[in-house]
């Protein structure tokens, strides 16, 4: 299936119906009157949240979605029927933004949630509304409303409990391929993943998903390539795994740049939890391991032991990464789980006793 997280479309509710002019008359009927029903309410434009979906692919053949229009009112003091609701189903993490992409209007990061983007105009009232003392004859109806018409921008930021970042041909894929049943491409160069791919993730009994983000370069938070396209779905992740290809010529290079296109995208990206790794260490010599180890170490200001030798190839301490991953994971799990527990209620007061 092909991935799109950016979508254009555009909307319009249903217009109201019509309010009916009719009058009663019947044969042997001495007292007749105003019989004109309302007319229809206008169909909503309404957008959920589903949980089976992870691209926008349904709104790249078809962007234009108009909610049915209310039938108008009838004598009998018929009432005229309804236009249907349409319904847009997007996946989670989908944000609506107006078409300038200058104000986010929804955001949607939970299976379920439902809002009218679009509400259909009312039903005009028909004669048989304005009867009266005064006016027992009324000979006239309101028009139906108008709907709304928008347009509108989808864009989707992935939701992963972690994301795998580095430059490309860092073993990403590989590593995604070793530790869960996703199957990305994978080949000896570089750019082989051109869109993100998701995969469960399991360590000691727990499971959380990892998103593996193409490879970024320098330059990718200003725009080049598709860096900064890429750099939004981090924005949802709990803790960047950070891979470093150990076969490289400087890998503490490798690493200060990806940290600066995190700074210069903003967004907080700088301040997540990050989990280093340094990756392909089965083609390396223990001194060469150790030497661009302490090197990245520096540049990251931690110690040596908090950076990870691995082998995404071998699956040579994968397991232990996997641990120092679902770490931070299990805290923002924990602290989601204290702020949505509900109210405790207050303990009735004891009842009073002579």
């Amino acid at each position: 299936m092909k991935f799109l997280d950016r979508a254009k479309i555009y909307i319009r509710s249903g217009n109201g119906g019509a309010g009916c002019v009719s009058f009663r008359r019947e044969k042997f009927i001495e007292f007749g009157g105003p019989d004109g029903g309302d007319g229809g309410r206008g169909g909503d434009v309404v957008i959920e949240c589903v949980q089976n979906l992870n691209t926008l692919l349904d709104y790249r053949y078809q962007q234009h979605f108009k909610a049915g229009t209310g039938v108008h009112g009838m004598g009998k003091d018929r009432h005229g029927a309804n236009g249907a609701d349409i319904v847009l189903k997007v996946p989670m993490g989908t944000q609506v933004m107006d078409e300038d992409e200058e104000d986010i209007l929804f955001d949607f990061t939970k299976p379920g949630e439902r809002v009218v983007l679009a509400k259909g105009g009312n039903g005009g009232f028909g004669n048989a509304h304005f009867k009266g003392p005064g006016n027992q004859a009324p000979r006239h109806a309101n028009p139906g409303q108008e709907g709304v018409e928008m347009t509108l921008i989808l864009r989707l930021k992935l939701i992963a409990d972690a994301g795998l970042i580095g430059l490309p041909n860092a073993g990403k894929s590989t590593f995604l391929a070793a530790t869960s049943r996703a199957r990305p491409k994978i080949a000896d160069y570089p750019f082989t993943t051109l869109k993100p791919q998701l995969g469960v993730v399991a360590v000691d009994g727990e499971e959380f998903v990892l998103a593996d983000l193409p490879g970024l370069i320098e330059g990718a938070a200003y725009g080049v390539g598709l860096g900064s396209e890429f750099l939004a779905h981090v924005e949802r992740c709990n803790v960047l795994l950070h891979l470093v290809d150990g076969t490289a010529e400087d890998p503490q290079a490798s690493y200060r740049m990806i940290r600066r296109e995190l700074r210069a995208y903003g967004a907080d990206l700088i301040d997540k939890p990050e989990v280093i790794a340094l990756n392909k260490c089965d083609a390396l010599s223990p001194e060469e391991i150790e030497e661009k180890a302490k090197a990245i170490a520096r540049s990251a200001h931690v110690s040596r032991k908090a950076i990870h030798v691995i082998s995404g190839q071998s699956g040579q301490g994968v397991t232990e990464l996997l641990r120092a991953v679902i770490g931070p994971i299990r805290e923002r799990r924990a602290a989601d789980a204290l702020e949505n527990r509900p109210a405790r209620a207050p303990t009735p007061p004891e009842a009073w006793r002579p």
